[in-house]
C-alpha cells in the first residue's frame, strides 16, 4: 500500500478505507512516508475534504500512534472538557474542580499557550511550587483519592497529530475541519475519558469565525466520539471577547479563584454552569441538565468547589494557600490603565488582536519552546454591553516595564468600541449539538442549517437562560389592557442575536398580534430570512397555570419562517418548561407550494 496511491485517491476526491488510513498513519510516524507526501494528502483533504467516515478512521489511526489511558479502573464515569481555543479562556480553572465537587471524576489532559491563546498548564504552574508532569500511575492514585486531574499533555500521546499539526502550520492546510477534528479527537480518545464535552468558540477571537463553520466542526467531532464509543456533546460558545476579566496567566488563576469564590464574571461562571451541567448528566449523576446546574451552584455557594481547587493544587506540589491569599500569586511590577476616552457603551472588542498585546507583554509564546511571563497581562473592566463614562478604567496592564505597560495602552486604543447606545447582554450558548450521525450535515449553506440537531429537554440543560430573559423583559412591555394576560417571547437567530417580542392586543379583538408573532416579524425587519434558516430557536414565556401553547395562526407563522425542527420553548413563569419542534405544533402547514396552480 504506497503512499503516493493513497494520496492519489484522495487527490481524485475518493474515499479511504479504515485500513488505507492506518497504514498511512502508522507508515508517517514509523518514518516510512516522508513529510512532503503527508503534506500533500494533507493539501488533497484539504481541497477534497473527507467523509464523516473517513475523517472518524483517520481519527482511530492517529490515536492509536501512540499510548493510549484506560480509567476503567477508576470509579463511576470519567469525564473531560475540551475547548477550541479564545481570548482568556480560564474556563479549566474553575469548571474541573467544580464538575468534581459535584461527584464526577475529572481527568483532564491539557496543553501549553501558543499565539494569542492562552494554555491551561502554563496558567496552573503560575501557581507556585505546582506540578503538572505526571505519570500515569501519579495520574490514577490522584483520581482515585480525590475525583481529579489536571496534567500535561505526553509527547507519547496521538505523536501522529503532533507531526502533522506542524506540517499543517507551515503548509497552509490549518483550516481543513476533518483534519482540525481528528487533530482534537485524536488527543481526546487516546485520553480515556469515558465522556467528553466540547466548548467549540466561534467569533472574532476564535479560530472559527462563523457559526456554519463552527457548527460543522462540532458536529464532525461528537460524530467521531459516538464512532468511537465515547459520550460527547458539544456547545457552540461566543468568542467575539475575551472570556471573563483577566488575560495572562497569574491574572486568570486569580479570575478562577474569584469565579470559585462567587465573585468572578458573570460571563466565565455561566459558560463553566453550562459546561459542567452537560458533564454531570454525561456522567449519569443528574437527570437533567437543571438538575445539574442546581447541584453545581450548591458546590460554588457552598464552598466544595474551592475547597477541591484547594485539594488539586495540594495533590500535584503547589501552595492551596493560594485559594486564600491571592498576593501570593506572581504579579507584575507595573500596572498602567487605560482610560474610557468617551462616555457609553462598550459595543465591540478586538478580542484576537487584544489577545495578540498580552502576548507581546510577554503573556503568550510565538513558538512551542518560548517562556511565558506568569505575572503579564490584561484585565477588562468593562465587557461588551456594559456601560462607561469618560476618564472610567476601560483595561488594566500588568507589564515588566512602564516601556512596555505604556506601548500595550497605546496599542489598546482602537481596539474597543463605545457608541452612545442602550446597555445590552449577549447570549453566550449559541447551540448544543448532541450525538447523532451528522453524514447528512457536512454540506454548506441553508440545507445544513435547516437539518441542525435539537437536543431532547434533558440534554440541553432546559430553557436557555438568556432566551428567558430576554422573553421576561418583553413581557413586562406587553400592551394587553383587555385581558391582561401578558406575554413575552424571544427569537435566537443564526448570527447569535436574539430578537424579542409581547402580545399587543386591540379593541378589535382580531388585530391582536401575539408575542411570537411580535419576534418573528421584527426578526424578518432584521434581515432573517427562512430559506437561509435563520431562526435557530424561539421562547415563548406566560404567567399561566402551564406553559402556553401558540395559537394557530402563531404555528402557520412559524412553520413559514422557521424550519421544521427548529426548536420551540413553552415556558411559564413558574419555571415549567417544555421543548417541541415546529413540525410537532402543526405537522400539515399551509405551504407555498399549495398556492401554485
Amino acid at each position: 500500500m504506497r503512499a503516493v496511491d493513497l494520496i492519489h485517491k484522495k487527490r481524485l476526491g475518493l474515499e479511504l478505507t479504515a485500513e488505507e488510513l492506518k497504514a498511512l498513519v502508522a507508515g508517517y510516524v514509523a518514518g516510512e512516508v516522508a513529510d512532503y507526501q503527508m503534506s500533500a494528502f494533507a493539501m488533497a483533504v484539504l481541497l477534497q475534504g473527507m467523509t464523516d467516515a473517513e475523517a472518524a478512521h483517520l481519527t482511530s489511526a492517529m490515536a492509536a500512534s501512540g499510548e493510549q489511558l484506560d480509567w476503567s479502573d477508576l470509579p463511576g464515569v470519567v469525564v473531560d472538557k475540551h475547548s477550541t481555543g479564545g481570548v482568556g479562556d480560564t474556563t479549566t480553572l474553575v469548571l474541573a474542580p467544580l464538575v468534581a465537587a459535584a461527584g464526577a471524576t475529572v481527568v483532564k489532559m491539557s496543553g501549553r499557550g501558543l499565539g494569542h491563546t492562552g494554555g491551561t498548564i502554563d496558567k496552573l504552574e503560575s501557581i507556585p511550587g505546582l506540578r503538572t508532569a505526571l505519570a500515569d500511575d501519579e495520574m490514577r492514585a490522584q483520581a482515585r483519592r480525590i475525583g481529579l486531574v489536571v496534567a500535561a499533555q505526553t509527547r507519547a500521546l496521538a505523536p501522529a497529530d503532533k507531526k502533522l499539526y506542524a506540517l499543517r502550520d507551515v503548509t497552509d492546510t490549518v483550516e481543513s475541519i476533518p483534519l482540525i477534528a481528528s487533530s482534537v479527537m485524536s488527543k481526546k480518545l487516546a485520553a480515556g475519558a469515558d465522556a467528553i464535552v466540547l466548548d467549540v468558540k466561534v467569533g472574532a477571537g476564535a479560530f472559527m469565525k462563523d457559526v456554519a463553520s463552527a457548527r460543522r466542526l462540532a458536529r464532525l467531532m461528537v460524530d467521531i466520539g459516538r464512532r468511537a464509543g465515547r459520550r460527547v456533546c458539544a456547545l457552540l460558545t461566543r468568542m467575539d471577547e475575551p472570556l471573563g476579566w483577566a488575560i495572562g496567566n497569574a491574572l486568570e488563576v486569580r479570575e478562577a479563584i474569584l469565579t470559585l469564590r462567587g465573585r468572578g464574571p458573570a460571563d466565565l461562571t455561566e459558560l463553566c454552569l453550562h459546561l459542567g451541567a452537560q458533564m454531570l448528566v454525561m456522567a449519569g449523576l443528574a437527570g437533567s441538565a437543571v438538575d445539574a446546574r442546581q447541584r453545581l451552584q450548591e458546590a460554588l455557594e457552598t464552598g466544595q468547589a474551592l475547597a477541591k481547587f484547594k485539594q488539586l493544587v495540594a495533590a500535584q506540589g503547589g501552595d492551596p494557600r493560594v485559594a486564600d491569599d491571592l498576593s501570593l500569586l506572581p504579579q507584575a511590577p507595573v500596572v498602567e490603565t487605560l482610560l474610557a476616552p468617551q462616555q457609553g457603551v462598550v459595543t465591540a472588542m478586538q478580542a484576537e488582536a487584544i489577545g495578540r498585546v498580552a502576548m507581546a507583554l510577554g503573556a503568550g509564546r510565538h513558538g512551542q519552546e518560548d517562556a511565558v511571563d506568569a505575572r503579564v497581562g490584561l484585565v477588562l473592566r468593562r465587557k461588551v454591553g456594559e456601560p462607561v463614562r469618560c476618564g472610567e478604567p476601560l483595561v488594566e496592564v500588568h507589564a515588566r516595564t512602564a516601556a512596555e505597560a505604556q506601548k500595550a495602552v497605546e496599542d489598546l486604543r482602537g481596539l474597543i468600541e463605545i457608541r452612545r447606545t442602550d446597555p445590552f447582554v449577549r447570549p453566550l450558548v449559541l447551540e448544543i449539538i448532541a450525538g447523532e450521525s451528522i453524514s447528512e450535515d457536512m454540506q454548506d449553506g441553508a440545507a445544513g442549517a435547516q437539518r441542525m440537531h435539537v437536543p431532547d429537554d434533558a440534554a440541553s440543560g432546559g430553557p436557555p437562560q438568556d432566551l428567558l430573559q430576554a422573553a421576561a423583559r418583553a413581557r413586562q412591555r406587553a400592551y394587553v389592557p383587555y385581558s391582561g394576560f401578558a406575554v413575552g417571547a424571544a427569537v435566537r437567530l443564526d448570527d447569535g442575536r436574539v430578537v424579542e417580542g409581547a402580545n399587543i392586543e386591540n379593541a378589535s379583538y382580531g388585530l391582536t398580534q401575539c408575542a411570537e408573532r411580535t419576534a418573528l416579524f421584527s426578526a424578518l425587519m432584521l434581515g432573517a430570512r427562512p430559506e437561509h434558516g435563520a431562526v435557530r430557536e424561539l421562547l415563548v414565556l406566560a404567567d399561566s397555570p402551564q406553559p402556553v401553547t401558540p395559537c394557530g395562526a402563531c404555528r402557520q407563522v412559524m412553520a413559514e419562517l422557521c424550519s421544521p425542527e427548529t426548536p420551540v420553548w413553552l415556558t411559564n413563569t413558574d419555571g415549567s418548561a417544555k421543548c417541541v419542534r415546529v413540525a410537532e405544533l402543526l405537522p400539515l402547514a399551509f405551504t407555498q407550494e399549495q398556492m401554485r396552480k
